[in-house]
């Protein structure tokens, strides 16, 4: 699971004109007529493509009338970004070795999980922001197997353990990649593709 995820990123950059559209939306939201006229391809092309970056989770889309403009997800573009590195890195332990700022961030991971649940394990409310939410959550799904796909009906009544917001837990699970839903069930991403909250200030 770990590889296929690293591949499908690479896989959505992996053409021309889907990297040509990522240039483009840098400058700001486009609409898919703008994108064909800038790329000299047709809108087809460009819904093609589209697809296919926003099964990467590298741009977003919204509809006004008949027009659909897009963006990118500055987010989740920077985030897996470095997702590969973390693959291959991730069995020589080079992050704890070479980073001297980890006494530092456990300190922090360990204040946050402090404050925000308390004696009994539940979550007293969840963080407005984002790197203590993030934490927070990195904290709740530990407690997840690996590899098992789980029921939208198990992931709730795990989630109520910690808090009775499951349905907001449940889609932060999602929008911050820590699992992924196919079809009707959902499952652990691998943690290279976690939102990292150490890189966030």
């Amino acid at each position: 699971m770990q590889l296929d995820k690293v591949v499908s990123y690479h896989k959505a950059l992996a053409d021309a004109n889907r990297l040509r559209m990522l240039v483009l939306l840098a400058d700001g939201e486009r609409n898919g007529l703008e994108l064909a006229e800038k790329l000299g391809v047709t809108p087809a092309t460009v819904t093609h493509h589209a697809a296919k970056l926003r099964e990467a989770s590298l741009i977003n889309e919204r509809r006004e009338k008949n027009t659909i403009y897009f963006s990118l997800n500055h987010y989740f573009l920077k985030n897996s970004a470095s997702a590969a590195a973390d693959f291959i890195y991730r069995g020589t332990n080079a992050r704890s070795e070479m980073n001297p700022m980890d006494a530092e961030l456990t300190r922090l991971k360990e204040s946050v999980i402090r404050n925000f649940f308390d004696k009994d394990g539940k979550l007293k409310q969840i963080p407005s922001q984002l790197k203590k939410k993030l934490i927070v959550l990195e904290h709740i799904v530990a407690g997840l197997e690996k590899s098992r796909p789980y029921t939208e009906k198990e992931i709730n009544a795990y989630i109520k353990q910690y808090h009775d917001d499951f349905a907001t837990i449940r889609r932060e699970f999602i929008m911050h990649q820590f699992m992924f839903r196919e079809k009707e069930t959902y499952e652990l991403n691998p943690p290279e593709l976690w939102a990292r909250w150490e890189s966030l200030s």
